[in-house]
């Protein structure tokens, strides 16, 4: 595995490729704007929020592991660390990174040449759970653990920590001098979380030790017990905390899966939780309808009148199994009807806190090898897309700011962050057609089928295999589900221009787009090159059988072959004429696309999991908008288990929508995520986590020059450029980002949808009791 792909080495939750929340630079504080929204965390001062009390919070599943910085680790491993170990730098709301008074009262490059050192100045008071004090010991002892020179520590990434020379004690114990071997811009990514030397200090103690428990710890809370049975992970308050005290007593990580959290909330066993659009969906209708219970929603309202009528005669004829049944039937009906009411009064004492979360859902373009390894295609389909219209579906029902995101490497509000999508383009479904035509892809153009093989709306259906076992296809496109199919019909045909053909597949002048598109100068849209990689698929596709029988087939011969030689002079010296070849049923793309007898067809896989309707939606919208442009897409639902493994990672699909996580370190974290795919021995592609397999060696350049480069306003300089270049190979198209939505008891404060930033675990708590009447008005 190579050292730059362990430190972004992605989990996924749902589609969704999550990555640790982390932090980034410091300066420059009116670079990126504002953030899209802001948190809604019923944000109060310390003095509000009462001592004591129990927060029961929902997470996703318990933790396989407490080591942060092994594979296993995910968002529970996360949560813990940032509540009961170090956090050096921890983000604010803007995603911004400062520096935690908690454990540091300054860190700062101290020196550039000849080699960069950063001084980092503890607090006096940190000191471990067991009394001793947060030292160089414990910076020492990561760093050889994470540096991957030892193979014996399995740790999940490295970057960073390969670039680290030395690290010694400065002039007092409360200093840690650092010293690299090469500049690293994003050295404040590093010991965050700080461990305790005694788990990472030897192999067995990293790799085994810490997988369960964490017996040393320096947090405004310690881990208590862990039940894997109720699937709870208890944090009590720290008595050796020298930082402001935690507020809660105690706090309670529960898992639920989210389409269970509603009725947990209900139930009392959660205090706050993440939910889907359907979960608060409920909580506002709890809320609306008060003590109604009409049944307009809920159970009740999936039955109608006919099936209700219907159900009641069975349950009252004659034929007493039927009846059992169907009184069995409703009794359950109704019993799940009752439940339901009594969950939407329990629901009406929830509020749902909204946010954007820090993350951003892109639709993803395969360019190993079909259509779409051609830039122009893809640089097509991203033309086609409203992304206006598509973040309208997603964030205006929830009165959320429907902002389509501009960059890859930042959201609005991070420092790197600028809208560099001019470098594609926006909505313009002339400038799509005219780089189809561009590519070859023309309207009516002939479609050449074996014989006998079914075409247009014969083959047409939606296909749903999330039930069924995922097999592999054969490549993107194909494979054993049964495709439905948007844009087949008829229509006029249209002229195809030739395509140039250049090396390299950028965009010529992609910096000047970075700077001039911004600047409001109109430019026309650039020739293109082709895609990076040739079409894998060319020959393939260009291939068919030609050879015709030679072979006499008297036996075979049709009615009106035997007529007409019925009517010729019999002449035996002469043999029976061959057959004629059965020939490919022929047709034209009508309105759509076609190419060298292909029509231009793409298969677009979407999750077909609960809490994936929104991605569904999207998906439908944007088969919409390419039909305009003459592209067909074979919309193909998938089970969430195999979303990514046996589609998005292995490359079986030409488009899909799935998320990636935002970085206040674009330069190490997001490079494997766009690096260019490199040749394997065996022929295969390594992707590292470019799951689009589109990249470009300038864009390597780009993220290796910002990550060395310490004057920071010239990094992020750098990022853009390469976020420009990354706009302009359109692998990846950001849409929207994505809802934030908290279901919370009205009480809690300081916390809810936390958007960019990070949670201040000691700061949460619950409101403190109204004062007595007297007290409100102690002065006339």
């Amino acid at each position: 595995m190579s050292q730059r792909r362990r430190r972004s080495l992605a989990l996924l939750t749902s589609g969704v490729l999550a990555l640790p929340l982390l932090a980034g630079c410091g300066a420059g504080e009116d670079e990126g704007g504002p953030a899209a929204a802001g948190q809604d965390i019923a944000a109060s001062t310390r003095d509000k929020v009462k001592d004591g009390g129990v927060l029961r919070w929902a997470v996703d599943s318990m933790p396989g592991t407490l080591n942060a910085f092994q594979a296993d680790a995910d968002a529970t491993t996360n949560r813990i660390a940032g509540a009961v170990l170090p956090q050096l730098f921890v983000l604010d709301g803007k995603g911004r990174p400062v520096a935690n008074p908690d454990y540091l009262e300054k860190a700062e490059v101290v020196e550039r040449e000849p080699k960069q050192v950063v001084l980092y100045k503890l607090n006096q008071q940190a000191v471990w759970s067991d009394g001793r004090e947060i030292g160089a010991a414990d910076f020492v002892a990561q760093w050889r653990a994470l540096n991957g020179k030892d193979s014996a520590y399995w740790t999940a990434r490295n970057a960073g920590y390969d670039r680290i020379e030395k690290i010694e004690r400065g002039k007092t114990d409360l200093e840690v001098k650092v010293t690299f071997v090469r500049p690293y811009a994003d050295w404040r990514s590093l010991f965050s979380p700080l461990y305790p030397k005694q788990v990472t200090g030897t192999p067995e103690a990293f790799n085994e030790g810490a997988r369960g428990a964490l017996k040393v710890t320096a947090g405004p809370f310690g881990l208590g017990a862990i039940d894997k049975k109720t699937g709870t992970a208890s944090l009590t308050r720290n008595p050796r905390w020298w930082g402001s005290p935690a507020k809660l007593d105690t706090l309670v990580l529960t898992a639920v899966p989210r389409s269970e959290r509603p009725a947990a909330l209900a139930a009392g066993k959660l205090d706050l939780a993440e939910i889907d659009r359907t979960g608060a969906d409920r909580i506002a209708l709890a809320r609306r309808d008060a003590d109604k219970a009409d049944g307009a929603h809920g159970p009740a309202a999936s039955v109608t009148a006919a099936q209700a009528t219907l159900s009641w005669a069975l349950a009252f004829g004659l034929d007493e199994d039927k009846a059992k049944e169907a009184q069995d039937t409703r009794q359950k009906h109704a019993e799940s009807v009752k439940r339901y009411a009594a969950e939407q009064s329990a629901l009406r004492g929830f509020t749902v806190r909204k946010s954007l979360e820090p993350a951003y859902t892109q639709l993803a373009m395969n360019g190993a090898s079909g259509p779409l390894a051609d830039e122009r295609v893809r640089r097509a389909v991203a033309r086609a897309l409203d992304r206006q219209a598509l973040a309208d579906i997603v964030l205006k029902p929830l009165g959320l700011p429907a902002k389509p995101v501009g960059s890859h490497l930042a959201l609005a509000g991070q420092q790197a962050y600028a809208d560099n999508s001019d470098a594609l383009g926006g909505q313009d479904t002339q400038a799509s057609q005219a780089l189809l035509a561009d590519a070859g892809w023309r309207r009516g153009g002939k479609i050449t089928e074996p014989a006998g093989a079914k075409a247009g709306s014969e083959a047409s259906e939606e296909t749903d295999d999330s039930k069924t076992p995922a097999v592999p296809a054969a490549g993107p496109g194909t494979g054993n589900d049964g495709l439905y199919i948007v844009g087949q019909e008829d229509g006029r045909n249209g002229d195809g221009l030739a395509g140039d053909g250049r090396p390299d597949g950028e965009i010529v002048d992609a910096d000047a787009f970075a700077a001039g598109e911004r600047s409001g100068q109109n430019r026309p849209s650039p020739v293109l090159a082709p895609a990076p990689f040739a079409d894998l698929q060319e020959q393939h596709l260009r291939t068919q059988a030609e050879a015709q029988a030679d072979a006499v087939d008297d036996g075979k011969r049709s009615p009106a072959l035997d007529a007409e030689t019925a009517a010729e002079p019999a002449d035996p010296a002469n043999a029976s004429p061959a057959p004629a070849p059965a020939k490919q049923a022929v047709r034209t793309s009508g309105s759509m696309l076609a190419k060298d007898g292909k029509p231009l067809a793409l298969r677009f896989v979407l999750p077909a999991g609960p809490g994936s309707e929104a991605l569904r939606t999207v998906g439908e919208r944007i088969a919409q908008m390419l039909q305009k442009v003459g592209v067909q897409t074979e919309l193909t639902k998938v089970a969430d288990e195999s979303f990514f493994k046996d589609h998005i990672a292995s490359g079986q699909y030409d488009l899909a929508l799935y998320s990636w996580p935002a970085t206040a370190y674009p330069a190490t974290d997001a490079r494997p995520i766009f690096a260019k795919p490199e040749p394997a021995a065996d022929g295969s592609l390594l992707v590292e986590q470019n799951y689009t397999r589109v990249g470009t060696d300038h864009i390597d350049q780009l993220f290796d020059q910002a990550l060395g480069e310490l004057d920071e306003a010239a990094s992020r300089e750098l990022m853009r450029k390469a976020d420009a270049r990354i706009w302009a190979t359109a692998g990846s198209i950001p849409l929207y980002q994505r809802p934030e939505l908290v279901a919370v008891k009205p009480g809690l404060i300081n916390a809810g949808a936390f958007g960019l930033g990070a949670p201040r675990y000691q700061d949460i708590g619950w409101k403190k009791p109204a004062s007595g009447a007297k007290d409100k008005n102690p002065k006339k």
